[in-house]
Parts: C-alpha cells; sequence; structure tokens
C-alpha cells in the first residue's frame, strides 16, 4: 500500500506499508540490502502514525538530496 525508495552516495533506503492477510500490517525500513525496522500492526490508528513518521523521513532525506520514487497506492 506504500512503497518508497530513496537513494543516495551508492546507497539505499526502502520503505514500506504492506498489509498482511491474516496479522494486519507490516512496516518496514531497509538501509541497503539490510533490516533496520520492521513491526507489525493490528491496530490501523498505529499504522497511520508510522505511516507519518515515514513520510516526515522520508522528507527530511529527501531534504539531504537523497532522490527516488513516488509510489504510493490505496
Amino acid at each position: 500500500m506504500f512503497t518508497k525508495t530513496l537513494t543516495h552516495a551508492g546507497h539505499t533506503r526502502s520503505f514500506e506499508v504492506q498489509a498482511r492477510e491474516a496479522d494486519g500490517w507490516e512496516v518496514s525500513v531497509k538501509e541497503d540490502t539490510r533490516i533496520v525496522r520492521r513491526m507489525l500492526y493490528s491496530d490501523w490508528h498505529r499504522v497511520e502514525r508510522a505511516l507519518s513518521a515515514i513520510r516526515r523521513e522520508v522528507a527530511a532525506l529527501e531534504d539531504q538530496g537523497w532522490r527516488g520514487d513516488h509510489a504510493l497506492s490505496r
């Protein structure tokens, strides 16, 4: 439902929020190929807060020169 990948100076950061059929929603952040955060939420309000935090982090990285896609699906 949300995917964003940014690159800068040969490094990649990926952000993803994905619905999981029986479990709720998975929120994950990768730096290069390493997963640095992965949370599983069953409460949609927590997902909304996590997504807001991701959007703030993405905006801050873009201000620092990171560039990437602008994919958002609902």
